[in-house]
């Protein structure tokens, strides 16, 4: 009985890279840029909510005192600080894709030209 022929492995230095590896780099990018998109989407949404959020009441009383009083609505306040929340973690992922497309496979090494 004799063993299988024994594959040869390649050169040191000349590994290829891994198949795929191009289409989902740029998958990845461009997912990074639609998140990027969305986040600052998500943070001009955050400052138009924040200002209804706050109301200012003025009452004028029969001897002319003024009393000025501020209401605060916590349904804008929370979507603004929801939506600057949902930025940031957005952003955050954009930073992780765009690590995650540039990054080189562990086994592979460059090939000298």
């Amino acid at each position: 009985m004799t063993a299988p022929p024994i594959a040869e492995e390649p050169a040191a230095g000349l590994v290829p890279p891994p198949r795929g590896r191009r289409r989902v780099t740029v998958w990845r990018l461009l997912v990074a840029l639609v998140e990027l998109l969305a986040a600052a989407a998500a943070i001009w949404l955050a400052f138009q909510c924040w200002p209804r959020g706050i109301a200012t009441i003025t009452l004028v009383l029969e001897d002319g005192t003024e009393l000025v009083s501020t209401r605060y609505f916590g349904n804008w306040m929370a979507a603004a600080i929801g939506l600057g929340t949902l930025a940031g973690l957005l952003v955050t992922d954009a930073v992780r894709q765009v690590l995650v497309a540039l990054r080189r496979p562990a086994n592979s090494q460059v090939v000298p030209s």
